[in-house]
């Protein structure tokens, strides 16, 4: 549930080039606590780079990011560290270690950022496993599950520690429309019942029209288009029917 008067997220005024080339321009943008935004944008115009300053994987060149009323900026690792711990960040490729377990993947973060015993962080592992239907997956390498799996168990490893903010990156990225839907469901499903709030970067029309409360569209570094999923697929702004014309916007 949105909740109207908390501010989760508040970016002011944020700018990042590389080599002279600007891919966020005096970017402002509030995100509620519990909703979920989706940001669309050609390739290239900031999207990743957006959801990485806000976690604090790149340092903006201007501009404040505020996460649960906390400026990021000035904050040393560790402070840093504190607020990530609260954070949950889904990468395109799941970003699962080949080397481990799904049990081992799963237990690193509770081993890293929680004082649970081994028999606890076992109970979380198995109960966050079954959130997302793969408990009998746990004992499994990650190059024995299928794309859609391996998504899973990414998304499974994000939410283990219970963060307030998820960020994904193209989460359906390479997936079949079957299990796009059903990755895409799974993050709404979870995402309700943990009560996160989340910014999800995607050019996937299918999943944004599940998971969105209200989509953002970057253009030249700028947001050029705010408003509901239908209010952007149903437009008559010649560049956004161009975009949206060639994604699946039917059901």
């Amino acid at each position: 549930m949105v909740m109207a008067d908390f501010r989760l997220v508040e970016i002011n005024n944020l700018s990042k080039a590389f080599d002279g080339n600007v891919i966020l321009d005096n970017i402002s943008l509030d995100v509620k606590k519990g909703e979920n935004l989706v940001v669309f944008g050609q390739s290239g115009t900031g999207k990743s780079v957006l959801l990485k300053c806000i976690i604090g994987l790149i340092t903006p060149d201007q501009g404040d990011v505020s996460i649960n009323g906390q400026l990021t900026k000035g904050l040393n690792i560790d402070e840093l560290n504190t607020i990530r711990k609260k954070m949950g960040f889904l990468f395109q490729s799941a970003a699962l270690y080949d080397s481990m377990s799904v049990r081992e993947n799963l237990e690193f973060p509770l081993s890293r950022h929680t004082n649970l015993s081994s028999k606890q962080r076992e109970e979380k592992v198995r109960e966050t496993l079954r959130m997302v239907s793969l408990e009998k997956s746990i004992d499994k390498m990650p190059s024995e599950l299928s794309g859609g799996m391996r998504k899973r168990i990414g998304l499974a490893r994000s939410i283990i520690t219970d963060p307030e903010l998820m960020l994904y990156d193209e989460p359906t990225t390479g997936l079949d429309p079957i299990t796009t839907k059903e990755i895409s469901e799974l993050i709404l499903n979870l995402q309700r019942k943990l009560n996160m709030t989340s910014i999800i970067v995607t050019h996937d029309i299918v999943c944004a029209k599940i998971i969105a409360d209200r989509a953002i569209f970057l253009k030249e570094g700028k947001i050029a288009y705010e408003g509901s999923i239908e209010e952007l697929t149903n437009t008559t702004d010649i560049f956004l029917e161009k975009f949206f014309s060639t994604e699946i916007i039917k059901d």
